[in-house]
């Protein structure tokens, strides 16, 4: 199939509005793959994996959707919405498609959604694929809960505008970014300016909600669910993530019945994953 085909942009009805994608069509009769991408972005950050996904050799439909609450998707019904209800959303997405099944994929916040995904709908789940998730002890989701997404005006002196620019910039520079101290400096390197003009925009757009499935995400107890998981699973360990994460990826996998685990680089995950779902046939 050629790479050529052009990513669709979409829009599906739901309760709370609609819901915004990204879609890649392919080859009819297969399971689709979902991409869930990593908070305060958007499905725009998911478009290198559904080209390389496709040139890899899936040949099923590609989908990546907006949060609720972030992108061109409309707000969460709830003032304050857990895990749960993004991954109720995503069922209700595919839904809305006609799909009976889907390969989901999930980074950061989005891996919280595919684990939950997975839990809650064993029989509308052909895999799940979690890249980067973790716990963090009580006091310190406490703490993350309390400073990491604040709810921030728009200022009459355009002082939001800033904000949000260095919001962005700090979370390539620190863990957790409100904590700009040197036992908290990440060694990655800094995102280009584009891909920081461009997050900026999508924390920007999502000014009032942006920090509702930041919220959901930390409070969410993944090691519980896990157990839950009854498809096969694969959990990335990748190269240049944050240690706190790739150090779960042991226990995730001893936690999820049919899990596996896999160290790769950026450039090699979606080959890995073309590789998991065709290994299990679905």
């Amino acid at each position: 199939m050629s790479t050529m085909i052009p990513i669709e942009r979409a829009f599906v009805n739901l309760d709370e509005g609609q819901m915004h994608l990204r879609r890649l069509k392919g080859e009819p009769g297969q399971s689709p793959i979902i991409l869930l991408h990593a908070s305060p972005a958007s499905s725009w950050f998911m478009q290198g994996m559904m080209k390389d996904l496709r040139s890899k050799g899936f040949a099923g439909d590609v989908l990546a959707p907006d949060t609720l609450g972030n992108g061109d998707s409309d707000a969460p019904a709830p003032e304050e919405p857990d895990i749960p209800y993004f991954a109720d959303s995503v069922r209700r997405m595919l839904d809305a498609l006609g799909y009976d099944k889907a390969h989901v994929y999930g980074t950061h916040t989005g891996a919280r959604i595919a684990c939950e995904f997975g839990a809650a709908f064993p029989d509308r789940t052909a895999s799940v694929i979690l890249d980067g998730i973790t716990e963090y002890e009580d006091e310190v989701k406490q703490e993350i809960i309390e400073n990491y997404a604040p709810v921030v005006q728009p200022d009459e002196y355009g002082r939001h505008l800033i904000w949000a620019f260095n919001f962005c910039r700090d979370q390539a520079l620190f863990f957790p970014h409100f904590k700009k101290v040197p036992e908290h400096r990440l060694s990655v390197p800094m995102p280009p300016a584009e891909v920081l003009h461009r997050i900026t925009l999508d924390v920007l757009k999502t000014l009032g909600t942006y920090s509702k499935p930041y919220i959901a995400a930390f409070r969410y107890e993944a090691f519980a669910r896990m157990p839950l998981i009854k498809a096969d699973a694969l959990v990335l360990k990748s190269a240049g993530e944050l240690k706190e994460l790739n150090r779960s990826v042991e226990k995730a996998v001893s936690l999820i019945e049919k899990g596996k685990d896999l160290a790769v680089s950026p450039a090699e995950k979606a080959e890995a994953i073309v590789k998991f779902v065709k290994e299990i046939g679905q």
